[in-house]
């Protein structure tokens, strides 16, 4: 497991897709780098863009400083490296075919679906939240709304209650009055 992990810390997000450096796949397979790089060379038409890329001076840059690197002309960072996507790792098997590639290349596999697997967790754990929280929201929104009914109820009754009183008051008032004489022939 140590293994998986340590190659999963060899996944980096470099154009919002998940890699691997030239350099530590050459590390993994056992070859030097510029070995992994001419096998690539002399089968470029396995690589195509969205399989490898060489990374721009640009991410290469960004990504030195994110590795923090004294000193790249010694660790092989002279130029920037090969970024390769996981359908260009599963590519390199078929050209570096020897027992240890294949075997380092199915322990690649297996960590890049561990990768997708916690980004899956990751993304369902976050939606889980976005409806917790509009869960809560709609609770919010009910409980305003019913303290709104509550007023417009106790608003109502009050109307209600003043317009009872005031017909009362004018049922009195006409009872109160002397009884009208009636007009025409008794």
């Amino acid at each position: 497991m140590d293994e998986l992990l340590y190659i999963q810390n060899r996944i980096y997000q470099i154009r919002e897709v998940k890699v691997m450096l030239d350099r530590d796949l050459a590390a993994l397979y056992g070859v030097e780098t510029k070995v992994l790089n001419q096998a690539v060379k002399r089968n470029i038409r396995r690589f195509p863009s969205d399989f490898m890329f060489q990374l721009t001076a640009e991410e290469f840059s960004f990504w030195k400083s994110q590795i923090v690197t004294s000193s790249g002309d010694k660790k092989g960072l002279r130029r920037p490296p090969y970024a390769f996507t996981e359908q260009g790792v599963a590519m390199l098997s078929g050209i570096l075919n020897s027992e240890a590639a294949i075997d380092t290349n199915i322990k690649i596999m297996r960590a890049f679906v561990a990768a997708r697997r916690l980004l899956s967790l990751s993304a369902t754990h976050d939606r889980l939240n976005q409806i917790e929280k509009a869960i809560e929201h709609l609770n919010e929104e009910m409980n305003d709304t019913l303290a709104d009914q509550n007023d417009i109820n106790e608003a109502t009754r009050a109307q209600l209650d003043a317009i009872s009183t005031a017909l009362a008051e004018l049922q009195m008032k006409e009872a109160q009055k002397p009884p009208r004489k009636r007009i025409g022939f008794v």
